[in-house]
């Protein structure tokens, strides 16, 4: 797991739209720490550091602290909503960590080694099915990522849910069947015949139009 970082956080005292905007208008997010059975703690976070951390990669899948006046509350992000026009965030969710609580996320897939697919070395494409895999773990065991080796893979082969090391304490969601991740499909590549398809079929509107103007003619008499 790595490092938890800090995210200093404000109070709110108050709540309601107009204090959010009013929050939003100082350059600061609204956003609510809840769970364990605790009272939810209104506060509000820089709006710079905020979006500097929701554009890193696994932002959702990460334990850290908020510090409320040198209170630390241990915490995973689990939702953030955006405005529908700028994308700035405008409200975030955080849950207090428990020990004992599993809790369902979604954890990112990564490829490795595409160079060393002899399949897409030869052409084929590298169909991912899944971008993630959903598990259910405690929030500290939630792995950064899954990888996946590409090497040796020919076209027409498929990467599966039992390709998966799972780390302890990890499980996945599906468990009924052994669910496809990733495909290494056959290039998409056009027959001669449908290149002279597609040629005729362009050409048609136009021949068309010259067989209308040679009708003209005759019953005009030229």
């Amino acid at each position: 797991m790595s490092d938890i970082i800090t995210l200093v956080a404000e109070p709110r005292l108050r709540s309601g739209k107009g204090t959010a905007r009013e929050a939003r208008r100082n350059g600061r997010i609204p956003a609510i720490i809840y769970g364990n059975k605790q009272e939810p703690v209104s506060i509000t976070v820089e709006r710079r550091i905020l979006e500097r951390h929701l554009g890193k990669s696994g932002f959702f899948i990460h334990l850290l602290d908020v510090d409320i006046g040198g209170t630390k509350h241990r915490v995973l992000p689990r939702d953030a909503q955006f405005h529908p026009v700028t994308d700035v965030p405008i409200h975030v969710d955080f849950m207090r960590y428990s020990a004992d609580r599993k809790i369902t996320v979604e954890v990112p897939v990564h490829f490795l080694n595409e160079e060393e697919s002899p399949g897409i070395k030869f052409g084929g494409v590298l169909n991912v099915v899944r971008h993630a895999i959903e598990v259910f773990c405690t929030a500290d065991q939630i792995p950064d990522g899954f990888e996946v080796d590409l090497s040796g893979l020919e076209i027409g082969d498929s990467v599966h849910a039992s390709a998966l090391v799972l780390p302890p304490g990890v499980e996945l969601i599906i468990t009924d069947r052994d669910f496809t991740i990733a495909t290494i499909a056959a290039p998409t590549v056009m027959t001669a015949t449908e290149e002279a398809e597609d040629a005729g079929a362009e050409a048609a509107p136009e021949d068309a139009g010259d067989a209308d103007k040679d009708k003209d003619k005759e019953e005009s008499g030229d």
